[in-house]
């Protein structure tokens, strides 16, 4: 009786009409049965009928019990166990579609790079566990809707990531991303293989454009998340007095994010590293609050907006990243942090994790996101050993 919940267009969730009211017409025996029910009422001087009564009592009893089932059952799909349904059809769904439903974390690979490395999907796996309830989405630049499928089979990454329940693997498309925003014109003139910094620049766009339509949290694909973020509209302090972009939040149609989106055209130099992400977050936030230094592991909060302590998601700060690949006599908790950032633009050498080395990285993929650990470390290890072996 009841029909599928589908998507129908951006935000819209719609229940599908009965298929006995199509067009007028009884196309099923289940809408002949209740209908004869209704039309054939028991005749006069029937002593049976009392007892037809109540059996047809009880039938429309049955019946308004699996109606009310099946509505509930459509209701539970909307709700937080969504994403405990959404395997089967979540690859039909757009863009647009996953962002509607809100509350969307949200990562970029502006690179042509299509297999993500282990500390991508580290990062996006650890989000997938600690936001069950939200989607996560991965827009990658090198992928487009005809390799989607291909890619599922051919990258191991690819398809770790895209088997996990609320995680989303789109095209990143910026001529899309960038539709009514200041940043479309800028899009429009800016020529791409003269930009020193194009890689950075376009993500630091790409970022403000998508949290501003849609709202939710942005993350670089070097942060791992330790647990979850209460606040909706915040930017994550570098150090006191200096905002990061790596790592920020807010809803929808957020004035401090229009206002980021004017002064990144304004103040447009693509030669000064920065000078659209984090310097352009610093100085915004200059405008309307009076930054002083942080004490503790308090947080400061100005406008409606907060601004995070280091402790959050900077606990080890970029001058000592590479402490995350050393062996710590004792590990710290990071009980003030809700996410790391790993700091992978210092890491020239590309250091990455080794299975048994026991640094802190390692223990980091251990505990948040074990499936990469898995998948890409062990047992990519393991298969090199093998070959080698062989």
């Amino acid at each position: 009786m009841l029909q599928t919940v589908w998507v129908s267009s951006p935000g819209r969730w719609t229940l599908r009409e009965p298929a006995c009211h199509r067009s007028g017409k009884q196309t099923s025996w289940k809408c002949r049965f209740v209908r004869t029910i209704i039309q054939h009422p028991c005749q006069r001087h029937d002593t049976k009928c009392p007892g037809k009564v109540r059996m047809l009592k009880k039938i429309q009893i049955c019946l308004c019990f699996f109606f009310v089932s099946g509505i509930l059952y459509e209701i539970s799909l909307l709700s937080s166990c969504f994403f405990s349904y959404v395997p089967m059809s979540k690859h039909f769904l757009t863009p647009e579609q996953v962002l509607n439903l809100g509350k969307s974390i949200i990562f970029l690979e502006t690179t042509e790079r299509l297999e993500p490395p282990p500390l991508v999907s580290c990062s996006v796996e650890s989000a997938a566990r600690i936001y069950q309830d939200r989607p996560i989405i991965l827009f990658m630049k090198g992928l487009t809707n005809d390799t989607a499928l291909d890619l599922n089979s051919s990258y191991a990454a690819f398809s770790l990531l895209s088997s996990m329940k609320n995680v989303f693997i789109f095209p990143l498309q910026m001529e899309i991303v960038f539709q009514e925003t200041p940043l479309l014109q800028w899009y429009n003139q800016v020529v791409p293989e003269q930009e020193k910094n194009w890689v950075h620049v376009s993500s630091d766009a790409s970022r403000l454009a998508l949290i501003w339509k849609y709202g939710g949290i942005y993350m670089d694909t070097d942060v791992i998340s330790i647990r979850p973020i209460p606040e909706e509209s915040f930017l994550a302090a570098q150090k006191s007095r200096f905002s990061s972009n790596g790592i920020f939040g807010f809803p929808a149609h957020h004035k401090f994010i229009w206002d980021c989106m004017e002064n990144f055209v304004l103040k447009y130099n693509g030669n000064i590293w920065g000078n659209q992400g984090p310097f352009l977050m610093t100085r915004m936030l200059k405008t309307i609050c009076n930054l002083t230094d942080f004490k503790g592991t308090e947080d400061h909060r100005c406008q409606n907006i907060s601004f995070l302590n280091p402790q959050r998601f900077y606990p080890i700060p970029y001058p000592a990243w590479g402490r995350y690949y050393q062996v710590w006599d004792k590990s710290p908790n990071f009980n003030h942090s809700y996410a790391l950032h790993l700091w992978n633009f210092m890491n020239h050498n590309r250091k990455a994790v080794v299975a048994g080395s026991n640094t802190l990285a390692e223990k980091l993929y251990k505990a948040y996101c074990p499936t990469t650990y898995e998948d890409l470390i062990q047992n990519a290890e393991l298969r090199d050993f093998t070959r080698s072996e062989d």
